[in-house]
């Protein structure tokens, strides 16, 4: 690797808005996010999926005209 190009790779810390602190490292200092693993509703198990039954049918009913006109 050539010397002086790369940037520095520093110790840091990430902070979560929920209060969490993560340390890792990281060419930028201090990092803060919004969402992290521990309030992130897919990791905490508060995932909800959603209902997807009957989209077909959904799309069917809303371009039906549009399908009969074309054939």
């Amino acid at each position: 690797m050539k010397e002086g190009i790369h940037p520095a790779y520093n110790a840091t810390k990430i902070h979560c808005a929920c209060g969490n602190v993560v340390e890792t490292c990281s060419t930028k200092k201090d990092l803060s996010v919004e969402v992290c693993y521990n309030c992130h509703p897919f990791y905490t198990g508060e995932h909800k999926l959603l209902d997807v039954a009957g989209r077909i049918e959904k799309f069917r009913n809303k371009y039906k005209n549009i399908i009969k006109k074309q054939a």
